[in-house]
């Protein structure tokens, strides 16, 4: 049963939508899922392939660090080169490297207005900005505060972070801007949540939702899905980025499970596999990961049980779109609540897999192709739901 959100979590944060390249940001759209290349920017050829590998991934907005001007100069390259891809330039000082990031066709600036030069800099980034429909996002991060505001508070803090924020809020206010998306990440997960919900408070501009530095793809995972999930629920958030010391695209898949576990968006399958205990007889370790490897290609979201015994097994697989309840050596696979196919351990994996392939043709086009249900259901012909499996 699927319940709403209204259910659960407060209504989301009403927020001004900001366009960046062909999404929108805010609003009533949906949460983009973005993330940031780890390659040397100059490398534009090993830069592109990650880009390529991002977005078969899911990635909706590609973010490219500009520390130098050989890197500036490589997004005119970049762009040519990926002309369909929502590209973000991260831009610190240097206000002539904004200026060539927009004349390469940038979507999206990151930069801190305060940090790139004198007024009449940022008014010349700002003025190109608007004239070419480019949003900027402002990233506060409690790593890289303004001296003046760490010797007033003392350390970094909600109220600093929520301080730099809206100082540069007001400058690009001051010059008529508000195509704005904001940021406050901090890699203490108490400060960054506190220091959204704070701020939530005062602006309606989107937000950029993330916890920096979280750490490690496992640490970091937990770390990440624990404050940017608190503040999902919260309904603050409008696209995330979950920052892991490893791949850009295994950002990316877990973005995506976190949303999909929220249920707020929906890619590819959702694999519902049981944690195992003392009454499993299969190898459901392996079987789950064959099935999560083999599925992972899939766009369509559609949700996979794979579970090892008879307590929830049944129950699991029949609530999903398609699953198996195994029991001793045997499985019963299951369509959209029917019991449909009896095998063997070793063929669970093929014989699901194939399940799959045909419902996922049959969604997609539309035409029928699915066998007929088991008559009658075993699950509901015994006391125990997996005798029949053995």
């Amino acid at each position: 049963m699927n319940f709403s959100e209204t259910e659960h979590f407060p209504p989301r944060r009403k927020t001004r939508p900001v366009k960046v390249g062909r999404f929108t940001i805010g609003g009533d759209a949906p949460i983009v899922v973005q993330s940031m290349t780890k390659t040397d920017t100059r490398d534009i050829d090993a830069t592109v392939r990650q880009i390529q590998e991002m977005e078969a991934a899911g990635c909706e907005i590609v973010r490219l660090a500009v520390p130098d001007l050989d890197a500036a100069k490589a997004l005119a390259e970049i762009r040519r080169r990926c002309p369909d891809s929502v590209l973000v330039s991260d831009i610190h000082f240097q206000y002539k490297f904004a200026l060539i990031a927009l004349d390469a066709g940038i979507d999206k600036l990151r930069i801190n207005p305060g940090n790139i030069g004198d007024a009449e800099k940022v008014r010349t980034v700002v003025r190109r900005a608007q004239e070419q429909h480019v949003p900027i996002r402002i990233g506060v991060n409690a790593g890289s505060l303004e001296r003046r505001l760490l010797e007033k508070y003392g350390y970094p803090t909600p109220e600093a972070m929520v301080e730099s924020a809206i100082y540069h809020i007001r400058i690009l206010e001051d010059l008529g801007f508000g195509d704005t998306i904001v940021s406050l990440k901090a890699s203490n997960l108490r400060l960054c949540v506190a220091a959204y919900r704070l701020l939530a408070r005062q602006v309606d501009y989107p937000f950029h939702v993330g916890i920096t530095e979280a750490g490690t793809q496992f640490s970091g995972t937990v770390k990440s899905c624990a404050g940017i999930g608190m503040l999902l629920a919260d309904g603050i958030g409008d696209t995330i980025r979950v920052s892991l010391a490893t791949n850009p695209v295994e950002e990316v898949r877990v973005a995506y499970e976190l949303l999909k576990a929220l249920e707020l968006r929906s890619r590819g399958p959702m694999v519902i596999a049981c944690p195992t205990c003392g009454r499993l007889e299969v190898d459901l370790f392996k079987i789950a990961g064959d099935i999560e490897k083999a599925t992972a290609h899939i766009k369509m979201p559609v949700s996979l049980a794979v579970m090892g015994c008879a307590v929830n097994g049944p129950g699991e697989a029949r609530e999903a779109d398609l699953g198996v309840a195994a029991g001793r050596g045997n499985g019963m696979i299951y369509r959209e609540g029917k019991a449909i196919r009896r095998v063997k351990e070793e063929e669970i994996v093929p014989a699901l897999l194939e399940e799959i392939e045909r419902f996922v043709a049959e969604k997609t086009s539309g035409i029928p192709s699915s066998p007929p249900a088991l008559d009658p259901e075993p699950a509901e012909t015994s006391a125990n739901p997996l005798t029949v499996l053995r």
